[in-house]
Formats: C-alpha cells, sequence, structure tokens
C-alpha cells in the first residue's frame, strides 16, 4: 500500500500522512550528522587529557558514555520539546501520540530511550527498523513502544 494512500485523521477536516520508512531513514540519516558533529564538539577536550589515549572507566569509555549520552538526550528533549529532530524538521516529518494530546515524558522515553537502546545494544534489532515498511501505519517498534506515530506534517 502506497504511504500516500494510508493516513489519519488529526481532525475532522484534517487528514495527514503516516511517514514511510525510506523519508524517515533519510530524517535519521540527518539526525546521525547532527549528532556527530555535536560529539565532534564535545569529545575534543578528551584529546588533550591522558596523553589522548582513551580513558576507561570498566568496560567503557568516557568518550563512549559521553557519545551515548548527547545521542539520547538529542532526540529525548528535541522530540519533547519540538515534536520532532532536525532531521525530521528538513525532511517534514512530527511525531504525535496516537490519541494527538500533546507527547508526555513517558511517551518520550519509552519511544526514544527504550526504543533506541534496545535497537542500539541488539544489533539484529536493527532489521526490525524494517517493521516501519511493511506496518500499515508505518509504526516502528519504538513507536509502538511510545504509542506514537511519525507523520508529514
Amino acid at each position: 500500500m502506497s504511504e500516500d494512500l494510508v493516513a489519519y485523521t488529526a481532525s475532522p477536516t484534517e487528514t495527514r500522512r503516516y511517514a514511510g520508512f525510506w523519508m524517515r531513514f533519510w530524517a535519521y540519516l540527518a539526525d546521525l550528522v547532527i549528532v556527530f558533529s555535536i560529539n565532534g564538539i564535545v569529545l575534543s577536550p578528551l584529546k588533550f587529557m591522558n596523553e589522548g589515549k582513551p580513558i576507561e572507566i570498566g568496560y567503557w569509555t568516557v568518550a563512549g558514555i559521553l557519545s551515548l549520552l548527547v545521542l539520547y538526550l538529542y532526540f529525548i528533549l528535541m522530540t519533547k520539546f519540538y515534536g520532532q529532530t532536525i532531521g525530521k524538521m528538513i525532511f517534514g516529518l512530527k511525531v504525535i501520540r496516537k490519541d494527538l494530546e500533546p507527547l508526555q515524558w513517558s511517551d518520550i522515553i519509552f519511544r526514544e530511550l527504550v526504543g533506541r537502546f534496545f535497537y542500539r545494544f541488539l544489533f539484529i534489532a536493527q532489521l526490525l527498523y524494517l517493521v516501519v515498511a511493511f506496518d500499515t501505519k508505518k509504526q516502528g517498534i519504538h513507536d509502538m513502544l511510545g504509542d506514537t506515530w511519525v507523520v508529514h506534517e
């Protein structure tokens, strides 16, 4: 089914389309470029510490912890306060709740933190992003967890 034909009713007079796999993919890539750029700025002082060697905390490095923190904070805060990340803004996409109420912290935590954690730490789970391509409402697992849709603005 074409993503142009799949729609929801935002109000009695307004119809919007669910965002399909490819639009969301390109928005996500744009977001990754932004996050990597932020990480480049945030992590650059670490190059001057410990003679440029990674600072290890057990199994993790300080750079790894900070970069994950930037990634999660970017997606959580942008989605909470704007309903979209910069990548979604570029491609005209927005995250909404199924009941069309304003996004709550609980929605964001389940969608952005729990969902992305699941995808990131279970590498094979990244294939589950393909669910978006085949679901009639274009929801990924993280959307289902957060009871959200991604729609065209």
